[in-house]
């Protein structure tokens, strides 16, 4: 406070700082807000999503050890080696509340007999569906990426968001208006040292 002028020039700069830091607490704790509603959407998503994986991975591992018994490990790497035309994968940066979020651009997964590059008196039902189940998990991990990337960015943002908040909210305002209020004292005090002077004066 000992560095502080008692102006009222002071005072109405210390009255704008802490109007403005008022106004900028409501609009980060209104970000907050949104974001926290934001995560707890991508959450279920990331929930729903998790229970999917798990079950079609399971389904997908299921069959491949059921391929590998029936139609042989050598059978299967050399139909995988024949593949052609691999998704491409891209990223694209998405701004959702100030949080840069990534997006998974992706080409097609999902085949046809004919574009995975094999005969089809090289393969069997068996296999094609087992193929099948893997593009079809692989669509679903590609998803989960994007979705837990997006829930970590999300989560990160509240806590930065929080910290800002907390800052304005117990340590910026409170402080700027000890000051503006320390400084109020002391002009009303210096003006009654004055009017004393006065009748002094005149007395």
């Amino acid at each position: 406070m000992a560095d502080i002028k008692a102006t009222r020039s002071e005072l109405l700069k210390l009255k704008r700082q802490v109007k403005l830091a008022q106004s900028g607490y409501k609009l980060i704790k209104r970000k907050r807000d949104g974001l926290i509603l934001e995560f707890f959407d991508v959450l279920k998503v990331a929930r729903d999503l998790r229970t999917r994986l798990a079950q079609k991975y399971s389904e997908a591992s299921a069959r491949l050890r059921e391929t590998i018994a029936l139609e042989g490990q050598a059978e299967i790497k050399s139909i995988a080696m024949a593949l052609r035309n691999r998704p491409s994968i891209e990223l694209e940066i998405r701004n959702i509340m100030g949080v840069r979020i990534p997006k998974i651009k992706h080409g097609a997964i999902k085949k046809t007999l004919a574009e995975r590059g094999y005969g089809m008196l090289s393969t069997t039902i068996r296999m094609e569906r087992m193929a099948g189940l893997y593009e079809d998990l692989l669509e679903d991990i590609i998803k989960a990426a994007e979705i837990e990337t997006k829930l970590r960015k999300i989560l990160l943002e509240i806590e930065k968001t929080k910290r800002r908040v907390n800052a304005l909210e117990f340590a910026v305002i409170p402080k700027l208006r000890q000051q503006a209020a320390f400084i109020s004292f002391r002009l009303e005090e210096m003006e009654r040292e004055g009017i004393f002077l006065m009748k002094r004066m005149k007395r």
